[in-house]
């Protein structure tokens, strides 16, 4: 089993998993030919782990062809289902069980698709399958967190072609959340507001980062963007939790979520890239984050590295406006 570790000057935990150095890779070299079918595409269930949850056609049944989005737990996973759990803590070094839920959710049949291709049908139950392994994860008193993230494309730090994103729900909040919490709790004391609305309100009045909104969501160029074309997308509706959306803001955001993808595919040339769902902890504490957080979703366009100085200082260094990225990428934003 993998094991959590605390580091005693961040404070940030590392999951220690020496099962994901077994995970298969097949995206090709160069000169290479793809490897087609792979483990995730129809006709090849049996090569995975048994689903959890599925969107499948009438008659058809569990872990056989027939489905359009089907989840299974990873077969690597950095973190594992038990009812063994520990947290010890020896002097200055913490250390507790790995344990939580690590998922693949399959998008598409489709091997060579990508989420931007998919009807905005298909990705309104890609949407509706993050709720309900979301909602699954929530049930397990010993987790704190879920994070639902996609890695498209190599470069992305994707290691399988296939379309798919994924969900880990893990014992502990994770530092980079906490530091968006505290800054929100921070803002909220001072303020009496959220600082994601008054956010929202400043971008869609100065529309000078704005890509994409509609009566639901904002699709914008953050102020501070740390990469170049880093986009957020924002609910206009205040909510902590992804849970609270509504069948209307599903079909919102699937359609907002279609048009940004296709932005960045014809704008910046098929950029892979990661998609980052951040939403609110579990309430075990009793704390109520929904005075004062705001769920949200990342996409982080891989078009340049992390280097020395962003390791030893924490600085990003973004060589494009963010409103020169903003007003590209609109021109690419499908009309229709």
């Amino acid at each position: 089993m993998s094991e959590l570790r605390k580091d005693p000057i961040m404070k940030r935990w590392v999951i220690v998993a020496s099962e994901r150095s077994l995970k298969p890779y097949d995206f090709p070299s160069e000169g290479e030919v793809a490897t087609y079918p792979c483990a995730f595409c129809p006709g090849q269930e049996r090569l995975t782990p048994p689903e959890v949850f599925s969107f499948r056609k009438e008659n058809t049944g569990p872990d056989q062809p027939g489905w359009t989005v089907r989840v299974i737990p990873n077969k690597f996973p950095a973190v594992q289902a038990s009812d063994f759990f520990y947290h010890a803590d020896s002097g200055l070094f913490e250390k507790m069980a790995g344990v939580g839920v690590h998922e693949v959710i399959i998008e598409t049949p489709e091997h060579y698709s990508d989420l931007a291709d998919l009807p905005v049908q298909h990705i309104e139950k890609i949407l509706h399958t993050f709720c309900q392994r979301m909602e699954a994860a929530e049930k397990d008193p010993k987790l704190k967190y879920c994070l639902i993230f996609k890695n498209q494309g190599k470069e992305a730090g994707a290691s399988i072609q296939h379309p798919h994103s994924q969900l880990i729900a893990i014992p502990v909040v994770p530092k980079r959340v906490e530091e968006e919490l505290e800054g929100a709790r921070e803002y909220f004391y001072r303020k009496k507001s959220c600082v994601f609305c008054d956010l929202i309100r400043e971008e869609m009045t100065r529309a000078e980062r704005v890509i994409l909104v509609n009566s639901d969501f904002l699709v914008c160029i953050p102020y501070a963007a740390r990469f170049p074309y880093e986009i957020w997308v924002l609910p206009i509706r205040h909510t902590s939790s992804f849970l609270t959306v509504s069948l209307e803001e599903i079909r919102s955001l699937s359609l907002v979520l279609k048009k940004t993808l296709q932005a960045i595919k014809v704008g910046l040339d098929r950029a892979p890239f990661n998609f980052i769902l951040h939403v609110a902890p579990f309430s075990r504490s009793g704390e109520n984050y929904e005075t004062y957080y705001h769920w949200h979703i990342e996409i982080l366009p891989a078009l340049t590295k992390i280097a020395g100085f962003e390791w030893g200082s924490g600085f990003y260094i973004n060589p494009v406006i963010p409103e020169e990225a903003a007003q590209n990428l609109k021109n690419f934003v499908p009309k229709e």
